[in-house]
């Protein structure tokens, strides 16, 4: 089992901050979180200075692979070979959209196995299997939540904090962090960020297709 006191990465954050610790369930829609995590996976990789966005596509620019396993598969799938020779660079909103399954499946069987989640399988309607995430032995949300809502008074004063602010923002998960009618400016200010950093606009125009594919096509 990994430590569970390890420090967190960005998809992780991402999926912390985006469940509830309760009863499990996404604070957006499925895919729209798998969105996010594939985008926080590009951010975490651009913070260690591996990948830079270039003209729409994710451009290794560091083909070493990370120490952590997980980032290692997601710089490979960008078209970096086991001997550290390059492929052509993706763009970055069809990695997006490609990854986000699995992306999302490695980081939540990551925090499961840390105890930071549980996994429950529950029925609709007795028979139709759907999956709950709610926090586990090793509860973690809480500190997430906290030092986000602490980055957020004090401005997102660094890199990290601001990709993860834009990154939740782009799922629609602010909305349901921040409610209320006096927390509107703090909702305007996190939709402006997502357009500040590429990884996160890339998980936003991921969303903005699929609602207007589910309102018939209309804006």
């Amino acid at each position: 089992m990994t430590d569970p006191a390890a420090a967190l990465m960005l998809p992780e954050e991402v999926l912390l901050l985006s469940l509830n610790p309760v009863s499990g369930s996404r604070l957006c829609q499925g895919r729209f979180l798998q969105y996010a995590v594939a985008g926080a996976a590009l951010a975490e990789l651009e913070l260690s200075g591996h990948i830079a966005e270039e003209r729409g596509r994710a451009v290794v620019t560091h083909p070493i692979p990370p120490g952590d396993p997980l980032l290692a598969d997601a710089l490979a799938s960008l078209g970096v070979s086991a001997k550290g020779r390059r492929a052509g660079s993706p763009r970055v909103r069809a990695w997006v959209r490609r990854a986000a399954r699995r992306q999302e499946e490695e980081w939540l069987a990551r925090l499961i196995e840390r105890g930071a989640l549980r996994a429950e399988t529950r029925r609709f309607l007795g028979f139709v299997p759907y999956h709950r995430f709610p926090a586990g032995q090793a509860e973690r949300s809480t500190e997430v939540r906290q030092r986000f809502d602490a980055a957020l008074h004090a401005g997102l004063p660094t890199p990290r904090e601001r990709k993860l602010a834009a990154l939740v923002a782009a799922a629609g998960v602010t909305s349901r962090l921040y409610p209320s009618w006096d927390q509107r400016s703090v909702r305007r200010s996190l939709r402006r960020l997502v357009h500040e950093e590429w990884t996160a606009l890339a998980v936003y125009r991921n969303v903005r297709e699929d609602r207007a594919s589910q309102s018939g096509g209309g804006g």
